[in-house]
């Protein structure tokens, strides 16, 4: 079945691709820096401290904060931190309307913002996951290096992952490609749509690793405005 009797040229084109941006942001990263400190010092000390002592209390060994990330709480509603959320919510949006939806009779609402540093002791990492229910999914870089871990995006398409043949030669980006990574550095902003899985692999612990990750929502006006008004039921109820 080689056809090499029957050539025929095929035209070429491909739909139901992935999109993803990437740029250089460099205008917030040292402020980032400083804002993402407080919260992670924050979060070492009120709950990564426990955590620590419970492991190391029921394995009976001392392992640190060894494999574990540091996770802070949601910051989007910091006003410390409103020019960047600002900036990320505007992108998404932009991002949304460049991939073709029609999200005018919709808003956009953060449901979570946060920064996260893997482990200096090493074995920090993330496994393949999705967030559920979300628009947009974005990377903002404040600590990396060729050294450390880095983010790795899946093909989102179950049934192609289902039928997946062996690839000719899997240091070349094509078709049949079921994940990429990017080699990222400080500065870097990543967004992708929302159902795409992504991964960070082992990080060695060589050098810092630590980045912003948020979550966006496309939420119907309708629904929007309506839960608006409830809330505001509630508030006069309250003062009442």
């Amino acid at each position: 079945m080689d056809g090499s009797n029957n050539h025929v040229k095929f035209s070429s084109a491909a739909y139901f691709s992935t999109p993803v941006w990437t740029a250089e942001v460099p205008q917030f990263l040292n402020k980032m820096l400083r804002l993402s400190d407080g919260y992670l010092k924050k979060t070492q000390k009120k709950i990564m401290k426990k955590a620590i002592q419970e492991r190391d209390k029921t394995l009976g060994v001392k392992l640190e904060d060894f494999g574990l990330s540091n996770h802070s709480e949601s910051f989007n509603n910091d006003l410390k931190a409103k020019d960047f959320v600002d900036f990320c919510g505007q992108r998404s949006y932009e991002f949304l309307d460049w991939c073709g939806f029609n999200i005018s009779n919709h808003s956009l609402h953060f449901t979570e913002c946060w920064v996260q540093e893997f482990s200096p002791k090493g074995a920090g990492h993330h496994d393949i996951h999705t967030h559920w229910n979300q628009h947009v999914s974005g990377f903002y870089f404040l600590k990396c290096s060729d050294k450390t871990s880095m983010p790795v995006l899946h093909d989102p398409r179950p049934g192609a992952m289902m039928t997946k043949l062996p690839q000719k030669d899997g240091s070349k980006i094509t078709f049949a490609n079921e994940a990429i990574h990017y080699n990222v550095k400080p500065g870097m902003m990543i967004l992708i749509p929302g159902y795409t899985p992504h991964q960070y692999p082992v990080d060695m612990g060589i050098e810092p690793f630590r980045f912003i990750h948020w979550n966006i929502q496309a939420v119907p006006s309708a629904i929007s405005k309506e839960t608006s008004m409830r809330k505001k039921d509630d508030d006069q109820r309250i003062k009442s």
